[in-house]
């Protein structure tokens, strides 16, 4: 049974945060004793792009704490953004859940809160503007080391120290890491393509990413996500 104790719960307010005064709620805390998870997130969480971000469908954000073990060896000039969560702006910090062993779809008990896994992350420009390493969202993506997102089936509350065990596994043919592969790796892979776009588990939006490349044949551009804007 896949099970992993969550280490951290985070959650922030959005500020101003980009060069050109962009606002963010990356810059998130970690929250001692319960927090209410409702239907579109934490209680006390907010986005500052309110159109990428949050919603329903992207309720919760996980990244694993593993990753930042990684970062720290691969960055070691900016190590010291990788010492603990939430440097990525994650909701949910675990030891144990990775792209690798999570699929699209899986259901999670936490206490009495349940989630399902709708998404990767699609990693953007303000990770590379907080950490000053101008090609980290890139890195993000490349590596797979990007996150996931939650839709939340059950409202309740969560804490740091209860578990997450896994509950259903609607789709074990669909790892998170194949989509990230799909979406970065082999973006015109129709096969892949077509199964991303039938997934009804993965949100509307990244079924019609998928089905946008099979109707265009072609990539939607990066750099605007994936660069730091001009001041």
């Amino acid at each position: 049974m896949l099970r992993a104790t969550i280490d951290a719960v985070c959650v922030g307010s959005a500020d101003v945060f980009g060069p050109n005064g962009e606002p963010s709620a990356i810059r998130k805390r970690r929250v001692a004793g319960p927090v209410r998870v409702e239907a579109e997130g934490p209680a006390g969480d907010a986005h500052g792009d309110t159109v990428h971000h949050g919603g329903a469908e992207k309720a919760v954000h996980h990244y694993p704490f593993e990753h930042y073990r990684l970062w720290q060896t691969e960055l070691p000039n900016a190590s010291s953004h990788f010492e603990q969560p939430p440097f990525f702006g994650e909701n949910i910090s675990t030891t144990g859940l990775t792209e690798e062993n999570v699929c699209v779809g899986d259901v999670f008990r936490v206490g009495e809160v349940i989630l399902q896994v709708s998404e990767v992350r699609q990693p953007c420009w303000k990770l590379a503007h907080r950490s000053g390493v101008p090609d980290l969202a890139r890195r993000v993506q490349e590596t797979g080391r990007t996150g996931w997102f939650y839709r939340v089936i059950e409202t309740g509350t969560i804490e740091a120290g209860v578990t997450m065990e896994l509950a259903e596994r609607p789709q074990p043919e669909w790892p998170l890491s194949r989509i990230i592969r799909g979406l970065y790796h082999t973006p015109l892979d129709r096969g892949e393509l077509k199964g991303m776009a039938s997934l009804p588990e993965l949100t509307a939006g990244q079924r019609g990413l998928a089905q946008r490349r099979l109707d265009t044949g072609a990539v939607e551009a990066w750099e605007r996500r994936l660069t730091v804007p001009a001041e």
